[in-house]
């Protein structure tokens, strides 16, 4: 935080130094002095606007490097991510003895195309499709599209101390209260 205050400063001094340069300028075309300023003065000025806008220019680079360096760490830890994600997803269609083409619809149903879409693009029909959902629904456990999803969310970001019987009580009361 204090390295995004210090740039947020130096921004500001940047834009006032600009400022500087370009009023000093539209002053003398417009003619909008009427006496000379002091020309000691004015150097300084210049001087100090000068040092500001190339310290400004080295700092915001070396700003850019950072935040350049920040994002290649970030996409390489998402590619290993996905690949340690990819490979959990095998792991766990080879325990459910998923045939090639229902690991191809699980991934695609995973992905949220729709059963049109995922026929569409196996060129199979949708009926297939739907047997092949529903046998990767029985192989894994789960009654739909949803409960495979959670399977793989909660291996992502950490199971929930809930028991089976408690979500099921859970669901139950949810769908007593909703008729």
């Amino acid at each position: 935080m204090k390295f995004t205050g210090f740039l947020l400063v130096l921004f500001v001094f940047q834009g006032l130094c600009a400022l500087f340069f370009v009023s000093d300028i539209l002053a003398t075309v417009l003619g909008l002095r009427d006496t000379p300023m002091n020309w000691h003065l004015r150097e300084l000025l210049e001087l100090a606007a000068a040092v500001g806008l190339l310290t400004g220019f080295a700092l915001g680079w070396l700003a850019l490097r950072h935040q350049l360096g920040r994002s290649r760490r970030a996409e390489k830890s998402l590619r290993v991510v996905r690949g340690e994600f990819l490979d959990h997803l095998e792991r766990e269609f080879d325990a459910w003895g998923l045939t090639p083409a229902e690991r191809d619809v699980a991934l695609f149903s995973l992905k949220g195309f729709s059963t049109q879409e995922i026929g569409e693009l196996r060129a199979t029909s949708e009926g297939t499709v739907k047997a092949q959902t529903n046998a990767i629904y029985r192989k894994a456990g789960v009654s739909g599209r949803s409960q495979l999803l959670s399977l793989f969310m909660e291996d992502f970001i950490g199971k929930a101390d809930v028991t089976r019987e408690a979500r099921e009580e859970h669901e139950a009361t949810d769908s007593r209260v909703n008729s």
